[in-house]
């Protein structure tokens, strides 16, 4: 039997030998991966000064596929106690498909996330009606292939692994206004959404754990015959 002490340093050889090989090229060529998007863009407070029917609408640079993280920052300040910074995902402005995301305005800062898809309507996933959000916290939003949908603000999740069958995210509209007889939602400040997405796989990195493991297991093979030998 070949001594576990021996398996663990020979694990770690060929890891060592494998980064050696491995990761100068791969820092060399960090733009390999074709599929990693990045994108920031800040919304400026009067984009929200409208209401849900003359929303404003962005394109983003990129289209973000199926893996991908969005951050929002709300730097924005509220003129209107009852209004709302109101953020809608979409994967084409036709469709009736989007994520929504929901902050209210102090002293209650309201916070709630909805999903509407052609087949189920509008339906409110989770909503918090006091302090569910704050200013100095990050509201993150993540969507992946295994993990569906979540949504989290600061540590605090709010959604958690939600399916709602696959999502690109390639516009994104902002509104805040609840009628157009209601004053101003926003006088100052500005939000900014970045969003990041890759297919990690793409990634050569990716693969490194495997080709450790091929190599560590190809080592105790030959060391066994070659034990078993003598």
């Amino acid at each position: 039997m070949i001594p576990a002490y021996f398996i663990m340093q020979s694990f770690v050889l060929v890891a060592l030998l494998v980064g050696t090989i491995f990761l100068p090229a791969y820092a060399q060529q960090s733009t390999m991966n074709k599929s990693e998007h990045y994108d920031v863009v800040e919304v400026a407070y009067d984009a929200f000064n409208v209401v849900k029917n003359n929303a404003t609408a962005f394109k983003l640079p990129h289209e973000h596929v199926t893996n991908w993280q969005m951050e929002i920052e709300n730097k924005l300040r509220y003129a209107n106690p009852d209004a709302s910074a109101v953020i809608r995902l979409y994967e084409d402005l036709k469709s009736q498909k989007f994520i929504e995301i929901g902050m209210g305005s102090p002293p209650d800062y309201k916070f709630w996330t909805a999903v509407n898809t052609p087949e189920d309507g509008y339906f409110v996933i989770q909503q918090d009606p006091k302090i569910g959000w704050d200013p100095a916290k990050i509201v993150t939003i993540t969507h992946s292939s295994n993990s569906g949908l979540s949504v989290s603000v600061g540590q605090k999740v709010k959604v958690d692994n939600l399916d709602v069958a696959g999502f690109t995210v390639r516009y994104f509209t902002v509104y805040g206004m609840g009628s157009i007889s209601d004053p101003p939602a926003t006088n100052s400040g500005n939000l900014a959404l970045s969003v990041v997405s890759g297919d990690p796989s793409q990634n050569p990195i990716f693969y490194m754990p495997f080709i450790v493991l091929a190599g560590t297991a190809t080592v105790i093979v030959v060391l066994v015959k070659t034990k078993k030998r003598h």
